[in-house]
């Protein structure tokens, strides 16, 4: 719902930009980027169309700004993870982190990352690119950091770190997938565990 903030008289009303950018962004994550309606995001974000225009652009520049709300928020263990003392701990704290972002109570299940656009076609490929990039930008902290850990003795000496980035992605994208089919928490859980009873993969 649209709300005053005591503008003058003659300014447009006003509304809660980050709450409709909250709202946009829980439409994404569930329906993705072609599922999601220019009627179901701004019925969610509680404005009009010329509202969502003028504050956030086109639908692509919408999704875009929702992308980067969920890196910041729900996304936001991935960051925490690089920032534990051991490429264990951080493989630990990634997969935890999936998993409770993914089954997250009240909130859409999987990854907005994963299933954004994963169905896209033509009119998604803006969005599907922009997953890619990101997907891809996630993994490469990743392999940063793996390496690091090589660098320091934390990893033995001629371990792959991409490999060991491309594996925790893809099992955390697996995780994602799973969510949405129904999996609980304690499932995904064993899942992770089974994971990384084995680490480094090497």
């Amino acid at each position: 719902m649209e709300i005053t903030r005591g503008a003058p008289i003659g300014r447009p009303r006003g509304f809660d930009a980050d709450e409709a950018l909250e709202q946009a962004m829980l439409v994404f994550w569930e329906q993705g980027y072609e599922g999601a309606s220019l009627t179901d995001l701004t019925r969610a974000m509680g404005i009009t169309r010329k509202s969502m225009y003028a504050a956030f652009g086109n639908k692509e520049e919408l999704f875009r700004k929702a992308l980067e709300r969920y890196t910041e928020g729900p996304a936001a263990y991935a960051a925490r993870a690089l920032e534990k003392p051991s490429a264990r701990e951080v493989a630990t704290a990634f997969l935890a982190g999936s998993v409770s972002t993914t089954t997250r109570p009240g909130c859409p299940a999987g990854c907005l990352g994963v299933q954004g656009s994963l169905a896209a076609g033509e009119p998604g490929r803006v969005a599907q690119e922009a997953l890619i990039a990101w997907r891809a930008d996630g993994r490469a902290h990743l392999r940063h950091r793996f390496q690091r850990a090589v660098d320091e003795g934390d990893l033995p000496p001629g371990t792959d770190p991409e490999l060991l980035a491309r594996y925790l992605m893809t099992v955390a994208n697996g995780i994602a997938v799973q969510a949405v089919d129904g999996a609980t928490r304690s499932e995904l859980r064993q899942v992770a565990d089974a994971a990384l009873r084995n680490w480094p993969p090497v």
